[in-house]
C-alpha cells in the first residue's frame, strides 16, 4: 500500500473514504496529516460558557430530567415527601391561665357576699349592672356613634336592682318605667338629630342589663335565696364549661357559623348534659323542697337560654365589628362578656323555681 492511498484532501471541508479510517499510530502517521485533522474544541470549566441565555434556560429546564456523570456537581434531589402533615393541636382562644384566675376570684367575691350578707350581694349586682352598661353605650357610640344616655340608665338600673330585691317583680317593672322615661327626657337635652336611635338605644340597654339582672335579686328574696343564686350561677357555669369542653375536644358541625362560628352543635349536647346532671344535683341537695328530675328540666332550660344569650351577645358585637365589650376581666373581656349567658338565664330559673317549690 503506497502512500497515496491515505491521500491528500480531495476539497475543502471534504475527506476520501480512506481517509475515513483510523489514523495509525507511529511514525507512520507524520506532523503533516496531523495538521489535516480537525481540532477538538476546547470544553470551558463553566458550563454555561459559551451559551446563550435560551441555551442555558433550556438546560435549566432539563436539568430536572437528566441525571448522573453530565451534572457531576448537582446532588440527588432527594423524593418529596406525600406523608399528610402532623395534626395541629387545638389551642384555645383566650388565656386560660388568666381566665381561670379572674373566675375563682369573682367566685370567690360573689360566694362571700351571698352567704355573709344579703345586701352586699344586691351591691355587688349594680356595680356588674353600672359597668356593664358603661361598657355597652360606650361600644354603641364608638362604633355606631348612637349615644344611648349613660347617667340616667346608671341610676335607673341600679334602681331597678334595688327595687326588685326591695318590693319584688313590681317593683322591678315600676324601676323600668321610670329609666326609660328618663331616658327619654334626658336625651331632650340635645339636638334633636338621632333621637329615636338614641332613646331606642337606651331602652334597650335599660331592658337588656338592669332590668334582666334584677331577677337574680329577686332569687335572693326567698328563704333559701343564696341556694337559688348559687343553683342559678352554678348551671350557667357548668353549661358553658359543658359547651367549650365538648366543642372543643369533639365539635365539628358549626351551631351557627354566621353569629359564632366558634359554637358547635356537639357543644350545645355538651352544655346540656353537663346542666342536666348539675341540675339534678342541686336540686336534690341545694333547693328546699326540689326534685331531682326537676333539676333535670332547669338544667335543660339553661343550657337552652345560656346558648341563646350567648349568641345574642355575639349578635351585636358581630354588627359592632368587636371581639370584646370590654378589657376589665384578663382572659375574660369585658363584664358584659360574662354577663351574656348569665341575664338571660336569671328570669327563666326564677320562673322555673317559683313553679317548682313556689317563690318561698
Amino acid at each position: 500500500m503506497n502512500d497515496s492511498s491515505w491521500g491528500a484532501p480531495q476539497g475543502a471541508g471534504h475527506w476520501s473514504a480512506p481517509e475515513m479510517r483510523a489514523a495509525p499510530a507511529g511514525p507512520a502517521y507524520d506532523v503533516h496529516d496531523a495538521q489535516q485533522t480537525r481540532p477538538m474544541p476546547i470544553v470551558p470549566d463553566d458550563p454555561d460558557a459559551g451559551r446563550d441565555a435560551d441555551d442555558r434556560d433550556d438546560r435549566d429546564q432539563g436539568a430536572g430530567r437528566l441525571s448522573g456523570p453530565l451534572f457531576r456537581d448537582e446532588k440527588p434531589q432527594e423524593p418529596m415527601s406525600t406523608a399528610p402533615p402532623p395534626p395541629q393541636k387545638k389551642r384555645a382562644g383566650r388565656d386560660l391561665r388568666a381566665a381561670i384566675g379572674v373566675g375563682v376570684g369573682l367566685g370567690a367575691v360573689i360566694v362571700a357576699s351571698l352567704f355573709i350578707v344579703k345586701a352586699v350581694f344586691v351591691g355587688v349586682i349594680a356595680v356588674a349592672v353600672v359597668v356593664g352598661l358603661w361598657e355597652l353605650t360606650s361600644r354603641l357610640q364608638e362604633r355606631k356613634g348612637i349615644k344611648a344616655p349613660l347617667i340616667p340608665l346608671a341610676v335607673g338600673g341600679a334602681a331597678m336592682v334595688v327595687a326588685g330585691y326591695a318590693q319584688g317583680a313590681e317593683g322591678a317593672w315600676a324601676a323600668m318605667a321610670l329609666t326609660a322615661l328618663a331616658v327619654l327626657v334626658w336625651r331632650m337635652t340635645e339636638p334633636p338629630e338621632g333621637y329615636l336611635k338614641d332613646v331606642t338605644a337606651g331602652v334597650f340597654a335599660a331592658f337588656y342589663v338592669p332590668f334582666l339582672a334584677t331577677f337574680v335579686a329577686m332569687l335572693l328574696t326567698a328563704d333559701d335565696g343564696p341556694q337559688r343564686v348559687l343553683t342559678f350561677l352554678l348551671l350557667t357555669v357548668v353549661s358553658d364549661t359543658g359547651a367549650y369542653a365538648v366543642g372543643w375536644r369533639f365539635g365539628k358541625h358549626k351551631l351557627a357559623p354566621r353569629i359564632s362560628p366558634g359554637k358547635t352543635r356537639e357543644g350545645l349536647f355538651g352544655a346540656v348534659a353537663f346542666a342536666m346532671v348539675a341540675g339534678a344535683l342541686c336540686m336534690q341537695f341545694l333547693i328546699d323542697g326540689g326534685a331531682w328530675w326537676q333539676g333535670l328540666l332547669l338544667g335543660l332550660a339553661v343550657a337552652a337560654s345560656a346558648t341563646l344569650g350567648d349568641l345574642g351577645e355575639s349578635m351585636i358585637k358581630r354588627d359592632l365589628g368587636i371581639k370584646d365589650m370590654g378589657t376589665l376581666l384578663p382572659g375574660h373581656g369585658g363584664i358584659m362578656d360574662r354577663l351574656d349567658s348569665l341575664l338571660p338565664t336569671a328570669p327563666v330559673v326564677w320562673l322555673l323555681l317559683v313553679l317548682f317549690v313556689g317563690s318561698g
